[in-house]
């Protein structure tokens, strides 16, 4: 019984929040956005390094089932999104050594974004996230106005701090850089 007062007033509350989302965009492609940060114990060019490796996502993104780099400037993207096994294609668009990898998706889930690396001392780095996303159907719609994308990029972030400070250096580098403006 409690548990389904439990999910009456979630599906209540989420209706709540989907009407007033959508208010005044007739509900069509809306987007969304997410800003988050973190600070994790290692240098910044060890940060930003670990973050050029993109085939090792999965190891802290658990959504993320796979990466494929199909050039410096292309990955394909293999992801669980909503309980949907989705793919796509995105570019990276800005590339600056141990400042900032900006991106966005040229096929399928419609993304784009930047992360930046900011020096806080020489131990350790805050890494600020930003990314724009269009929520597809009603699930991911739901999703999106319960907050499942910021609490998942958070964890993401979490377990990438974790990850690095645990072995305290990243697992490769690409230093090169990318700039398409």
């Amino acid at each position: 019984m409690l548990g389904r007062v439990v999910t009456m007033a979630a599906l209540a509350v989420g209706g709540v929040i989907l009407s007033k989302k959508f208010k005044g965009n007739n509900g069509f492609g809306a987007s969304s956005g997410i800003v988050e940060t973190i600070e994790i114990n290692v240098p910044v060019s060890t940060a930003y390094n670990q973050f050029t490796q993109f085939e090792d996502f999965p190891q802290f993104m658990k959504s993320v089932k796979e990466i494929r780099q199909l050039d410096d400037t292309h990955l394909h993207w293999r992801a669980n999104v909503a309980g949907e096994e989705k793919e796509w294609d995105a570019e990276i668009t800005e590339q600056i050594p141990d400042n900032r990898i900006a991106w966005r998706s040229v096929t399928g889930v419609k993304n784009g974004g930047v992360v930046t690396f900011h020096k806080i001392s020489d131990t350790v780095t805050r890494i600020a996230l930003q990314m724009d996303y269009e929520p597809e159907g009603a699930l991911e719609t739901l999703g999106d106005a319960l907050g499942a994308v910021r609490m998942e990029t958070r964890a993401n972030l979490a377990n990438l701090k974790e990850l690095l400070e645990q072995r305290g250096s990243e697992t490769g580098a690409w230093r090169g850089k990318v700039d398409q403006h």
